[in-house]
Formats: structure tokens, sequence, C-alpha cells
């Protein structure tokens, strides 16, 4: 992790906080009935993404780090299924969603490469 001085130049932390703002924004556009609903599970969600990976960051152990990274990924993984729902329920639109899960997608890829980059 050379030229790392912080979790906050980990590029999986700043997509996580591309997430965050992409989904608080979406979020505004759900019904008022579901803020205690599904948009409140999908917060918690969604800031624990890139809280996880500042979290593990200072861990001095890596097997620790590991498990906040996977925390993270459970995370998101999480928040795509609300997302999928949030589609089927007809809360986003086809275009909101493809855009979100390329998001989902490439945060996913991200942490799965840098686990395995600091397994070895």
């Amino acid at each position: 992790m050379s030229g790392i001085k912080s979790y906050k130049d980990l590029l999986i932390w700043q997509k996580g906080i591309v997430i965050v703002k992409e989904i608080y924004l979406l979020c505004t556009d759900f019904p008022k009935n579901e803020i205690y609903g599904l948009q409140s599970q999908m917060k918690r969600a969604l800031i624990s993404i890139p809280s996880n990976i500042a979290e593990g960051y200072d861990r001095n152990y890596t097997q620790n780090y590991i498990r906040f990274l996977k925390i993270a990924r459970g995370s998101l993984l999480e928040l795509e299924t609300q997302i999928i729902i949030s589609k089927e329920l007809n809360l986003i639109n086809e275009f909101k969603y493809n855009n979100i899960i390329s998001l989902f997608t490439e945060e996913n890829k991200m942490l799965n490469a840098f686990i395995k980059s600091i397994s070895k």
C-alpha cells in the first residue's frame, strides 16, 4: 500500500463515498411512507460500506482488516438486494437501477481484488 497514508487514499473507500451520495440522492425520491422502512434499512447498510473500510484500515493485524473489508462487502451485497427490491416495487426506474448496479459491481470487484492483494 505504498503511497497510501490514510484510508481516504484508498479507491475502495472513495468509491464507497460516491455510492453513499448516490443512494442518499436516490432516497429523496422515495415515498414518505418508506422513510422508516426500506429507506432506513438501505441507509444503515450503505453507511457501513465506507465506515468498515475506514475502521479496518487502522487495524494492525491484516486478518482483522480483511474481516472489516468482508463486512463492507457484505453490506454492499445487502444494499444491492435492497436496490433490487426497490426496483421491483417501482421505487426506482431502470436507468437509475442500472447506474447504481454498475457502481456496486465496480466496488465489489475492487473490494475482492484488495482483499486478495493484502491476503498474500
